[in-house]
């Protein structure tokens, strides 16, 4: 099995989605070689248009950014450029996307080129469309920037590309901040804090009606482009793209770390270590699959515990309920209200 992109993989064109973190900052004065203090570079080698950055240099970049610009609003106007943005082929995909489907489902499956920190996943049940993230490569004090950074980013992109404001609502995992007033600004006032999953939802209808000034042909060639560019790297994502998208493929089956690190070509202890360097390990990467189909079984199915539990394995409910406390915090009846916000 190839494994995908790491926290060290340098892929990431300097003057794609970083340059627009680097000329926010610069147009509020921020020196650039501060800004620039711990990721190995310089703002010529950005200008110059050929250097690489990987994942770990980047989020350092943000880092950087957050505490220099020290504004609320830095991840919102971040976001308000991302996407389409200028990152070659992959930008023309969704700039000439016919319907918000096909755009969502091209962020989706060239996220490494347009959002290589974190992984979009569409997931549709009989009446919403839900769009959530995952960590493709150990950001994890990045998360919420990087999270109101993405949502931003779609909700600018539809809107333009739509020529329309959509009824999106949002979900987020973390307590709500004391600059609420941003989120309300950039994305709406329908939010919800302290939810089980980061994500964003809105009506199926709103996914297939036809966006304005399209064009099938060169979205069509540029899908082609954008495919080869991936294949030419050797991997369509992160190496934790591969592990969740293996463990929610195989979650019915007996699944531990020697097992999956046969499937994966190697060692249990250099499976361990890979874990270790994105600031993760084997466990919490099970458990948050778990949670993840586990919600989907509840929200979008609507099964009960003994259902659930079934799927998932568990000889008996009672197990089941601990440990679905251990990935939430809640059990599982203390989800009703999350039930009642996120599908209405």
């Amino acid at each position: 099995m190839l494994i995908g992109y790491e926290c060290d993989t340098r892929f990431i064109a300097a003057h794609h989605q970083p340059a627009l973190l680097i000329d926010l900052a610069l147009s509020r004065g921020i020196d650039s070689h501060r800004l620039l203090r711990g990721t190995g570079l310089f703002y010529a080698d950005i200008a110059g248009g050929h250097a690489k950055l990987c994942p770990e240099q980047f989020v350092t970049l943000i880092g950087n950014a957050k505490r220099l610009l020290d504004a609320y609003d830095s991840s919102f106007l971040f976001g308000q450029r991302l996407l389409p943005g200028h990152y070659g082929e992959a930008s023309h995909t969704l700039e000439h996307a016919c319907t918000l489907y096909q755009a969502l489902e091209r962020l989706q499956r060239f996220h490494a080129l347009l959002s290589p920190l974190l992984t979009p996943r569409l997931l549709l049940d009989d009446k919403q469309a839900y769009l959530y993230w995952s960590d493709s490569c150990g950001a994890a004090h990045a998360q919420v920037f990087l999270a109101e950074a993405c949502m931003t980013a779609v909700v600018a992109m539809s809107r333009r590309l739509s020529a329309e404001r959509l009824p999106w609502r949002f979900h987020f995992s973390y307590a709500k901040p004391r600059y609420v007033e941003q989120y309300w600004v950039h994305l709406g006032e329908d939010l919800t804090f302290d939810s089980q999953l980061t994500m964003m939802s809105l009506p199926l209808e709103w996914l297939h009606r036809p966006w304005p000034n399209a064009s099938a042909t060169a979205g069509q060639v540029a899908e082609q482009a954008s495919q080869a560019l991936l294949a030419s790297h050797g991997w369509p994502g992160s190496f934790l793209d591969q592990l969740y998208e293996y463990l929610q493929a195989n979650i019915r089956t007996p699944l531990n770390l020697e097992r999956v690190a046969h499937a994966f070509g190697m060692s249990p202890a250099s499976l361990k270590r890979k874990l270790q360097k994105h600031g993760t390990h084997f466990q919490e990467q099970l458990d948050l699959v778990r949670k993840h189909v586990a919600l989907y079984l509840y929200q979008a199915r609507g099964y009960g515990n003994e259902e659930v539990a079934a799927y998932l394995r568990f000889t008996d409910t009672t197990n089941f309920r601990r440990s679905f406390k251990r990935w939430t915090g809640v059990v599982p009846s203390g989800l009703r209200h999350w039930h009642s916000v996120a599908g209405r």
